[in-house]
């Protein structure tokens, strides 16, 4: 059994197997489906989705939609933001220094790109298209870390420079990506002062359950105190302010499924970082890489969970969002990543990692059109459920045909597989 679970874990699939149950029953009974994920399962508490009562008071409803793509997603976005802040505030982070640059660079090309072909496409589609797709522009900058890894693993080997390129630039991406959530996709009215609050509950868990030990420890080499409070109260505190923060992220208006990012950088971490998908990481003993370890299983779940919640869209739910979707992450994508990858490498001199090859950034633009997790969570927030929300969902969902593009151009492009 373990075995199984690992393999499904190591590959993602417990995502695709939401994904395909959701479809399968949204196309059987749509009704269904559709009273399922909607089920209530607390009315009048404090958590769910804020509507006015009969009385005219402000209203919360726990359904399932809104604990899984809420609530619990807030923890798939966590080990995002872990790997976003270690890559970048560590000193061996792959985001620091010209090294990175290349990368960064090619990941404005991926974003803008999406972003030029989706919205010019709808303008030339009709003034009526354009006003009801333009919301969704950040569909298709999406980048879905695990299937594009896997991806580029069988079209470059394991230890083909592009690999670690790819991984440098889906980082980026979900950073630019979690900025994006949180200022062009509100959930309500903004109230900034439920994010200073969220600001200050972090800055206290910091002060009390990181800082203050290890001052207490001093240049003592044994670490009494540290040592103690990691014992005695684990995980504990984060758990707590991370309650606290999710909530406040709730109040705020800004997706409250971001609601744990305040965190993270709070919790003890180590000095190195190996990198996402590096073996060596497993080994690392500090309390963030210890959570991180401990959330991959529940992840996992979750996104299978995800999956069954938002993928439950009807075969003729395909529309203008669809074909604008596929049009952003498939050409706009690999176009976008080329054209600034090259300019980087070229005009600005920053150059090209070696073993890698002009045609090597084409191929992994390719592999970085499969949008699939974010893109399907980024439909979900950008429009109302309608026809054009399910339409852009099918292009999200459709999306990790771009595996099957970028094998063909790795075989077109005669890529050399390095083990």
């Amino acid at each position: 059994m373990n075995k199984t679970l690992r393999f499904l874990s190591e590959y993602s699939l417990l995502l695709i197997i939401g994904a395909l149950v959701a479809l399968i029953w949204a196309n059987i009974d749509y009704k269904s489906y559709h009273h399922f994920v909607e089920f209530p399962i607390w009315d009048g508490g404090f958590i769910g989705h804020a509507h006015l009562d009969d009385q005219g008071h402000m209203h919360r409803t726990l359904t399932l939609h809104y604990l899984v793509n809420d609530l619990l997603m807030a923890f798939f976005f966590a080990v995002a933001g872990k790997e976003v802040w270690e890559a970048v505030a560590l000193k061996s982070g792959p985001l620091r220094g010209k090294k990175a640059m290349t990368p960064l660079v090619a990941t404005a090309g991926g974003m803008f790109g999406p972003i030029a072909v989706y919205l010019g496409l709808a303008y030339f589609m009709g003034s009526e298209t354009y006003s009801a797709v333009a919301n969704g522009w950040a569909i298709p900058t999406a980048t879905d870390i695990a299937f594009s890894y896997l991806v580029g693993r069988i079209i470059f080997g394991a230890g083909h420079p592009a690999v670690r390129f790819l991984l440098l630039l889906a980082i980026a991406d979900d950073a630019a990506g979690l900025i994006i959530l949180a200022i062009f996709y509100p959930s309500g009215e903004l109230q900034p002062v439920f994010i200073l609050y969220a600001g200050i509950a972090a800055f206290l868990v910091y002060l009390l359950a990181n800082w203050l030990p290890r001052k207490l420890d001093g240049e003592n080499p044994s670490k009494p105190v540290s040592s103690l409070f990691r014992r005695k109260l684990t995980f504990w505190p984060y758990a707590a302010g991370g309650a606290i923060t999710w909530l406040c992220f709730q109040e705020s208006g800004i997706h409250p499924a971001l609601g744990l990012l305040f965190m993270v950088p709070t919790i003890p971490h180590a000095e190195i970082d190996f990198g996402i998908f590096a073996r060596e990481e497993q080994h690392q003993t500090d309390l963030l890489n210890e959570i991180e370890h401990g959330l991959k299983m529940p992840v996992e779940f979750i996104l299978l969970l995800f999956g069954l919640m938002n993928a439950g869209v009807a075969f003729s739910a395909v529309g203008d969002a669809t074909w604008l979707v596929l049009a952003g992450l498939f050409i706009g994508k690999p176009f976008g990543i080329f054209i600034f990858g090259w300019v980087a490498a070229k005009p600005m001199k920053f150059g090209l990692p070696q073993g890698m090859t002009y045609a090597d950034i084409f191929v992994l633009g390719a592999v970085a059109a499969i949008g699939f997790t974010v893109s399907l969570f980024v439909a979900s927030v950008a429009f109302s459920p309608g026809e054009v929300q399910d339409a852009a969902k099918m292009g999200a969902l459709l999306s990790f045909a771009a595996a099957f593009m970028s094998i063909i151009l790795g075989y077109l492009f005669r890529i050399k597989k390095v083990p």
